[in-house]
């Protein structure tokens, strides 16, 4: 699979895009698995650590990870069809003002994380060709489908650096 190019995205995303230099998208996405589970397990005994006030905590991180992936994941699939209507953005800490991870524990934050992913790699998986390069609107910018593809992996790895980063 080639990678997206630098129109098939907005600058904003190219962050995300940039840190899966893998050429084959699918098995990087299978093999982040174990790494994700890893990291996060990590803070299985603090799961509500936050690194500084107001900042998020280890659960809700994944939460917010979990958010994402089912609206990248569903802009990829609205696209991938053709449908021509433009998507909106969405902005995350509005989001998360309204979510309510506490009562989930950290394993059944990661088994739903897991679950989500399955479907995104069966789906992609089947993809025909011809799809990965369909082009939409979201938020007023132009993207394709392989490159929201690209920015599933992204955004979760650039929450994992974050979490090495600022919470250990």
């Amino acid at each position: 699979m080639t990678r997206p190019a630098a129109t098939d995205h907005s600058e904003f995303h190219a962050r995300y895009v940039n840190l899966v230099p893998e050429q084959e998208l699918l098995a990087a996405m299978r093999a982040q698995e174990a790494v994700t589970r890893a990291a996060f397990l990590a803070f299985a005994d603090r799961p509500e650590h936050a690194y500084a006030p107001g900042k998020w905590t280890v659960k809700q991180m994944l939460g917010h990870m979990t958010d994402t992936e089912r609206v990248f994941g569903f802009r990829a699939l609205w696209i991938s069809r053709a449908d021509p209507s433009p998507l909106p953005g969405f902005e995350q800490d509005d989001w998360m003002a309204h979510a309510d991870f506490s009562p989930y524990t950290l394993p059944d934050l990661l088994a739903e994380f897991h679950t989500v992913r399955a479907g995104h790699l069966s789906w992609l998986g089947h993809l025909p060709e011809a799809a990965w390069d369909r082009r939409g609107v979201v938020g007023g910018q132009e993207v394709t489908v392989r490159a929201l593809a690209y920015m599933l992996l992204g955004h979760e790895r650039a929450h994992l650096e974050l979490l090495r980063e600022r919470y250990s």
